[in-house]
């Protein structure tokens, strides 16, 4: 269709309207003055129903999705409010004098038109300026052009991956190999060799659809007793409210189920080891320790404790060491006894 045919469409379209506009008037005029309006309100009342028509009609071509959508709504109903009291005008003939009347013999029916025939102006004011607002804040979606559908990559024009559901691997870019300047017969120019040069402005295109099984990383399965030496190793330091199946699990990176398993299988070994207490002394230390205060090997137990006091003085927010010392189960009475009986014989020799 031509400019000429759509401009004649437009103009009969506005014939048609202010016809009709015409017609509605008498109608909406007399009810309100059957609802008490004045001269002046009556003549500006039909402005209020039919131009919120018009301006709804304007809103829904301008916006689009929910907006467009109330916009319908506010034009089918005012058009179905200006039909209805267009026809009360047509069945009651006292209104037709400019009178204040009954719009209907039955008061309900009275009631209902007269509140009908209120509200309409207050209406107008709420949903013309919402309606209004709208438009103002529209914000018009973009046109894609053939211009702007070249500039894209191929990756965001649509049907862009490939069908089989690969990723596709990372094309280099084209070069553009320019060719070497022939010489002059009448002067010789040292001639550089010229590198492949890269097309100006290419880039690695970016990787579309799903990494088949064959091109993933291969994660090498580890037995059960491989992770058990790993949690062993990783958790030495972890104390008992630190031994968490969680923890377990993002440390070695391994399934809820087999973090829970190795949770209980170190506390089922801390539980049989009583002498283990998470700290930087390895338990052949602690062992060391233990054989050497039973001994009553003095030298030894001073050198242990003063390498214990020297760590915690060094590493405050660290478990501590002497808290694994004092752990250690004190020694019995028989080994005291004994201890006692060769300290008597050292000293009696």
């Amino acid at each position: 269709m031509n400019r000429r045919a759509k401009y004649s469409m437009v103009a009969a379209l506005l014939v048609v309207v202010a016809m009709a506009f015409r017609v509605s008037w008498n109608a909406l005029k007399d009810v309100a003055h059957a609802v008490g309006a004045d001269g002046l309100a009556a003549d500006l009342y039909p402005l209020v129903v039919d131009g919120l028509m018009a301006l709804a009609l304007i809103a829904a071509l301008v916006l689009t999705g929910r907006d467009r959508r109330f916009a319908l709504w506010v034009l089918g109903g005012y058009t179905l409010a200006s039909l209805v009291l267009n026809y009360v005008h047509g069945l009651v003939p006292g209104l037709h004098t400019g009178d204040r009347v009954r719009l209907a013999v039955w008061p309900p029916a009275h009631y209902a038109l007269v509140l009908l025939a209120s509200c309409l102006p207050v209406g107008s004011i709420f949903f013309g300026s919402d309606l209004v607002a709208k438009v103002l804040h529209h914000k018009p979606e973009p046109v894609q052009t053939s211009q702007t559908t070249a500039n894209r990559s191929g990756s965001d024009l649509p049907g862009s991956a490939d069908q089989d559901g690969f990723e596709s691997v990372y094309e280099s870019a084209d070069l553009v190999l320019v060719a070497e300047p022939i010489p002059v017969a009448a002067e010789t120019v040292p001639v550089r060799p010229v590198r492949a040069v890269a097309a100006a402005g290419s880039r690695p295109r970016r990787a579309t659809g799903a990494v088949p099984k064959s091109a993933r990383t291969k994660v090498p399965a580890r037995t059960e007793d491989e992770l058990v030496e790993q949690a062993r190793s990783a958790a030495a330091r972890w104390s008992d409210e630190e031994l968490t199946a969680d923890r377990i699990r993002t440390t070695l990176r391994t399934s809820p189920a087999r973090a829970r398993m190795l949770r209980e299988t170190l506390k089922a070994e801390r539980a049989a080891d009583g002498r283990h207490l998470t700290g930087p002394l390895a338990p052949s230390v602690l062992d060391q320790y233990q054989d050497a205060r039973d001994g009553a090997d003095s030298a030894v137990t001073t050198a242990i404790t003063r390498f214990a006091v020297d760590y915690d003085a060094a590493n405050p927010g660290e478990p501590s060491a002497m808290d694994q010392l004092r752990a250690l189960p004190e020694p019995s009475r028989d080994q005291r006894d004994d201890r006692d009986a060769a300290d008597s014989e050292e000293k009696a020799s």
